[in-house]
């Protein structure tokens, strides 16, 4: 679990095919010391495990075959930027908002809308996903934590902070490329528990129905 506030922007060091996946390293000076073997580290908003450690600064990780159909991890080359969270802990501030770390798809940016030191960012997203958004809620782009201030069918807006720039990868986009996505957990949840409701009955309440059902004297 994880919180959509990054903590370091790191570097692809390396990028190895293995059967069935690929291997990443990453440089991350910054979260290096403290990460361990078996630790979970979202990288671009996808939850991976630290396999191992190499002095002086960097982490590697085995990405599965499925996790590379359903991310960008796949499309990384050495000496790109990508954004850094530890799991979550009980002693760790929820900054931003609940994020699994498992991607429910590609959101690619369609419109960057400068504003001072700020920028609104409009991504177009697939309608099954933009359905489960609401304006004013949450959603994880490259696993950070944006607040949604417009939203159409098939198109969402955020607008971004200075700080959120300077501190994640955000700065160096432009219209056209693409990130992983992952809308807000508990939109999923009320989204699947309604869908799976095998009884869906509307009733029309009128006078007709209200004396029917005795509320009223004929």
């Amino acid at each position: 679990m994880f919180t959509g506030i990054i903590e370091e922007v790191g570097t692809v060091a390396l990028t190895v095919i293995r059967m069935g996946g690929r291997e990443i390293s990453i440089s991350a000076p910054r979260l290096f010391p403290s990460m361990r073997a078996g630790d979970s580290l979202a990288v671009n908003g996808a939850c991976l495990t630290v396999t191992r450690k190499q002095a002086p600064a960097t982490l590697f990780f085995d990405v599965s075959g499925e996790t590379l159909a359903r991310t960008l991890l796949g499309d990384l080359n050495v000496g790109d930027r990508v954004n850094l969270e530890p799991a979550l802990t009980l002693e760790k501030p929820v900054g931003g908002h609940l994020v699994s770390g498992h991607i429910d798809g590609i959101a690619t940016l369609v419109l960057i809308t400068p504003s001072g030191d700020m920028a609104e960012m409009t991504f177009q997203a697939p309608a099954s996903l933009c359905e489960g958004m609401i304006e004013k809620g949450s959603v994880a782009i490259d696993g950070i934590s944006l607040t949604i201030a417009a939203l159409k069918e098939v198109t969402f807006t955020v607008a971004v902070i200075p700080h959120t720039l300077r501190q994640t990868t955000l700065f160096s986009k432009k219209a056209g490329d693409r990130f992983n996505l992952e809308t807000d957990m508990i939109g999923k949840y009320i989204k699947r528990f309604l869908a799976g409701k095998k009884t869906k009955t509307t009733v029309d309440i009128d006078r007709g129905f209200l004396a029917e059902h005795g509320f009223l004297t004929p």
